[in-house]
């Protein structure tokens, strides 16, 4: 199963949050990412996610997207938070996204809720 950012969301992602803007990584997180990632999980396939072709992916979209769909699984109580790291991140484009990803879900799934989660 894979996701094209560009073809499927967007080539100028956002913010952090839907309130800062359009194409935010919070809307991709649940529009997108969420159900295709649960959908690859139930099905037992690897998730691809595909960076390439858009304007750039700011900290703050990464990091609630892939960040924020572990925090999501962990408040639902679903152990597939743990699996969120054999997501495929493909980015030709650049490819300290890919490593930044990586730290972003790496950190997530190492530390607690908070209670503002």
């Amino acid at each position: 199963m894979e996701i094209n950012v560009v073809k499927e969301y967007t080539d100028k992602p956002g913010a952090r949050y839907e309130y800062q803007g359009p194409k935010s990584g919070e809307k991709f997180r649940d529009e997108l990412l969420y159900p295709k990632f649960i959908k690859s999980v139930e099905n037992n396939e690897i998730l691809t996610v595909n960076l390439d072709g858009g304007y750039g992916y700011g900290s703050s979209f990464l990091e609630e997207a892939f960040g924020g769909l572990v925090r999501r699984l962990k408040k639902e109580n679903d152990e597939k938070y743990k699996k969120v790291q054999n997501i495929l991140i493909i980015s030709n484009d650049n490819k300290t996204w890919i490593e930044k990803i990586k730290g972003y879900i790496e950190e997530a799934v190492a530390n607690p809720l908070s209670k503002e989660s």
